[in-house]
């Protein structure tokens, strides 16, 4: 007898592809596209190395409490690593995360911080390489600006007192409080024209015997090793007498925007009224 095969046909529901499938095909697709990069860089960093030799961090203090900083991160380039660094320095769309994990540190990372706001206008520039006989160096900048890095109080007609928040150090954490690491360092410049109350810790820059009381002093820098935990730095701005007179027209307009708003209609329509008036007379 003969052996019988029973055959299915082709178009078996296994084989048919609806418009679901290639729809959630698509968006696996898209999730997984992601950790693809992620893996590439991290076979490239298998091969790579990389070492940061410094961080200097600059805080620029404003009237208005924020602070505009930029940071300047010191890097060396194996001889091995050189041709990564080029492609993923012209490389789009490496944000800090991505940076941080070619390099695979930590410290490439915002060190002054708003606990509440964070920071904004966040740019990120991986320098020009600079070949020397065992590698190269590099520098790595982070420019950003910073909400309530101060709080102030009015003490007196044009006179307000700032008082430095140093919750938003973002710096090594240790048992006794934070702490600039190594080779690292911080300078604070205060808005022309003030005057330093208090500073705690004394700054390594200008030195305690020459800086007078603080007299005409606007910038302070620390070195590595100096604890924050009991950081505070109090100083006092004048205001100027025109931009006293500013502020004063600005808060009143605030104040009383809705009236003055309606007395300015209330004149146009008089002005208005006036003129029909007169070109009826004719």
């Amino acid at each position: 007898m003969p052996l019988q095969i029973n055959k299915k046909p082709y178009h078996s529901e296994r084989f048919i592809i609806g418009f679901e499938d290639i729809k959630n095909g698509i968006h696996v697709l898209r999730n997984f596209l992601p950790l693809c990069v992620s893996l590439f860089l991290l076979i490239g960093m298998a091969h790579a190395y990389y070492n940061l030799t410094y961080v200097n961090t600059t805080v620029v203090l404003n009237q208005n409490q924020s602070a505009h900083v930029v940071e300047e991160l010191g890097l060396y380039v194996s001889n091995s690593s050189i041709n990564q660094y080029l492609q993923n320095r012209d490389a789009i769309g490496l944000n800090l995360s991505y940076w941080q994990q070619i390099l695979y540190t930590k410290t490439l990372s915002e060190h002054i911080v708003s606990p509440k706001y964070g920071v904004y206008h966040f740019e990120f520039f991986p320098g020009p390489l600079t070949r020397a006989d065992n590698g190269g160096y590099a520098t790595l900048t982070m420019n950003y600006y910073v909400f309530n890095v101060t709080n102030v109080a009015n003490i007196a007609p044009r006179k307000f007192e700032y008082t430095f928040n140093s919750s938003v150090f973002n710096f090594e954490h240790v048992a006794s409080g934070q702490v600039l690491p190594y080779n690292t360092r911080l300078n604070i410049i205060l808005p022309k024209g003030s005057q330093i109350i208090s500073v705690y810790p004394l700054p390594d820059y200008p030195q305690p015997n020459l800086i007078n009381n603080y007299y005409n002093v606007t910038y302070l820098s620390w070195n590595s090793g100096e604890l924050l935990a009991k950081f505070s730095l109090v100083y006092v701005s004048t205001e100027t007498l025109q931009k006293e007179v500013v502020t004063y027209f600005s808060n009143m307009y605030e104040s009383y925007k809705v009236e003055l708003a309606l007395l300015i209609l209330v004149a146009l329509a008089a002005i208005s009224y006036y003129a029909y008036r007169k070109f009826t007379e004719l």
